[in-house]
């Protein structure tokens, strides 16, 4: 069963509990995360799915806006004051479950007032909460999903299966029709067609299906010619694939005279 379930009231911060969700989903597993809407499959029994999840997991993340405490019901009533509130008896399990209980306030003046919490869910009020601004939210995010993975070693070992299955941190990129510079790690490969670019400080300038000949301009250079000719000035070094190659290094001997 997933460690993490994250608890929402509908219309209010539903798509940053979603947000929540998704990104501790990529970190520690999609399997380690229940939302209710994701987690429950076509047929499922909404009910007793969603108490056996909450009544299993390990932690709940009640996700908090400003308007949560105070939401109404289609009668008018508050829905907090309903026993049968889904947002409520989610909270009421996890903490007769033994679970930790872990408020996240959206914005800067949400609070929890604990005077406006019924008796049975009164005690989410003395829980230590994160707060969560989307105006910070990759850095509210992080520290959320670092502060899950020290309270609860499962799911720093979920974390690190998470990231083995992911292929670690190899990267594999191909660069195509270039114009101008392209940085990457590792791993590289270039195709260019009737041009000259840069393709990294490590590669330098790039002549792919050269047509006649090509001057490069002075001064230090490294150049490699697929096919055609090249005409090239001052300090450096040549790749040909197929073709000739006209250097002049005269410009090293021209210093090295003026410097006697």
């Amino acid at each position: 069963m997933p460690e993490i379930f994250v608890n929402y009231r509908t219309k209010d911060e539903d798509s940053t509990a979603t947000l929540i969700e998704r990104e501790l989903s990529q970190r520690f597993g999609t399997e380690q995360v229940f939302r209710a809407s994701k987690s429950i499959g076509i047929g499922g029994r909404y009910p007793q799915d969603l108490l056996t999840a909450v009544r299993r997991c390990s932690v709940l993340i009640a996700v908090i806006g400003e308007d949560w405490a105070d939401a109404r019901t289609a009668d008018g009533l508050r829905a907090l004051d309903d026993p049968e509130d889904w947002t409520r008896r989610e909270i009421a399990e996890a903490f007769r479950a033994g679970a930790l209980v872990v408020p996240v306030l959206v914005g800067r003046t949400t609070r929890l007032d604990r005077h406006k919490l019924p008796p049975e869910i009164a005690e989410l009020a003395d829980c230590q909460y994160r707060r969560f601004d989307n105006r910070d939210a990759e850095s509210g995010l992080r520290r959320l999903g670092d502060d899950l993975a020290e309270a609860l070693p499962q799911l720093a070992e979920a974390e690190g299966r998470s990231a083995e299955e992911g292929g670690g941190s190899e990267v594999h990129n191909e660069v195509g029709w270039v114009d101008g510079t392209v940085v990457q790690a590792r791993d590289y490969r270039h195709e260019q067609s009737g041009g000259i670019g840069s393709v990294g400080r490590d590669v330098g300038t790039f002549i792919n299906n050269a047509s006649g000949q090509v001057n490069t301009g002075s001064g230090p250079q490294n150049i490699t010619v697929r096919h055609g000719g090249v005409e090239f000035h001052g300090d450096g070094s040549n790749y040909v694939e197929h073709g000739t190659v006209n250097n002049d290094f005269g410009g090293r001997r021209d210093r090295e005279e003026r410097q006697r």
